[in-house]
């Protein structure tokens, strides 16, 4: 069955994409995304047939009104992989990412609402004054570690490790299980080690605080699940918090790292914060609007064909919705967006991030406190030769080398 639900009048009918799709897993892409999301937008209009592996079709979406009304119609677009990865090889390199998963990003309709009103109640409970000083206490203690050598990689030196401590502190996790997941994640991101192995070791952490949580309860993220009117079972509570872990870690640390890139390397800042004109929020959402830390991780699936802008999109095929892509439509105004927040990096509809409250006190405070304890911090090598991590579904850096002048080690506040 058939769901049109485009009622523009078109001059020409509907169409199908033809076989000649765009690889989003090709180092051309990953070199510059940008440009392939111009070039993209200038062959195909709002609408993209992509690749996301070999062998995977996709559409992606880089119109941004396209966007508001795929991710404002769930009844049509839903956010649940299973009838599409029943058709994906096992060894696929993206089923890890997309596969179903017992928590609110993968599923939808009643599941989601279950899963999304109990992390919901568990971030809102949050307190984010005292959290600032957590953060603030943590990030002084990792520039101390490395103020006097003069010179640092402030992804594995200092936002990696910040928001792993941030994230623990959240879902209270004491630190002999900590240094376990800790372990357990460098393993997975070890070329030389076994990944399959550090996935099951961090598993096993998570289970070991689910199970301390349930026989000790604390004032946390994993205590609140757990006592949760929904009553999850203990596959489904693994699941909110790896969830938590996800979200809190890669984005989180991806989002500091790209706000200060911008804010060393870009003119709109180097000239805006010495003349105090230009704050760290607004790196921040410079930050969201051009780089995304997960510019296309919102994924859906049409339950039926579905028409939109023109083209039929097919039913259980990924619909992706390239956040970058359409926050730099020309469509909605240009590429001016110092102050603007219109982005859709923390998405739109019942699958928006319901932790960015959390979120942007969070990388605020970690920027700021690094700027203050070290003013003159520089880049060590030129802005073009860092480089981005292969992948299109996470935008992050894979260092971020500085200079600085050495200093002494800060007082703990």
């Amino acid at each position: 069955m058939s769901t049109p639900i485009d009622p523009a009048p078109r001059v020409a009918p509907p169409m199908q994409f033809d076989a000649q799709r765009v690889s989003l897993y090709s180092e051309e892409f990953s070199a510059d995304p940008h440009r392939a999301y111009r070039e993209m937008r200038q062959r195909h209009g709002s609408l993209v047939p992509v690749e996301l592996a070999p062998g995977i079709p996709a559409t992606l979406v880089v119109g941004y009104r396209a966007a508001l009304r795929i991710l404002n119609d769930p009844e049509h677009f839903p956010s649940d992989p299973r009838m599409w990865q029943q058709h994906v090889p096992a060894d696929c390199p993206v089923l890890p990412v997309l596969q179903y998963r017992p928590a609110a990003p993968r599923t939808a309709g009643a599941e989601h609402a279950r899963y999304r009103a109990a992390t919901t109640a568990a971030l809102d409970a949050v307190n984010v004054n005292a959290l600032h000083g957590f953060v603030e206490r943590t990030a002084v203690a990792l520039i101390n570690s490395f103020c006097s050598d003069g010179s640092a990689d402030l992804v594995s030196q200092y936002a990696t490790p910040l928001c792993f401590e941030i994230v623990n502190k959240l879902l209270g996790c004491p630190p002999e299980i900590s240094r376990k997941a800790a372990a357990a994640t460098a393993a997975v991101f070890d070329a030389d080690a076994d990944a399959e192995e550090g996935n099951r070791l961090f598993a096993e952490a998570v289970q070991e605080l689910v199970r301390l949580k349930q026989n000790h309860p604390g004032d946390d993220i994993t205590t609140r699940m757990a006592q949760h009117p929904a009553r999850f079972d203990d596959l489904e509570m693994l699941h909110q918090v790896l969830a938590i872990y996800g979200v809190g870690m890669g984005p989180l640390q991806s989002l500091v790292i790209n706000a200060l890139r911008l804010m060393m390397t870009d003119e709109r800042f180097s000239d805006g914060l010495l003349g105090g004109a230009l704050l760290t929020r607004d790196a921040l959402d410079l930050a969201l609007f051009e780089d995304p830390p997960l510019p296309n991780a919102s994924v859906t699936y049409p339950r039926h064909p579905v028409l939109i802008d023109g083209v039929w999109l097919p039913a259980h095929q990924p619909v992706v919705i390239s956040l970058a892509g359409c926050n730099n439509d020309p469509d909605i105004g240009g590429g001016y967006h110092t102050g603007n927040r219109s982005h859709l990096a923390w998405g739109v509809g019942p699958h928006s991030c319901p932790a960015r409250h959390i979120a942007y006190p969070i990388a605020e405070a970690a920027i700021d406190q690094l700027l203050d304890a070290l003013p003159d911090l520089r880049l060590a090598v030129p802005a073009h030769a860092l480089t981005w991590r292969p992948g299109a579904l996470h935008r992050t850096l894979t260092d971020l080398p500085v200079t600085f002048p050495a200093c002494p080690p800060l007082h703990l506040p």
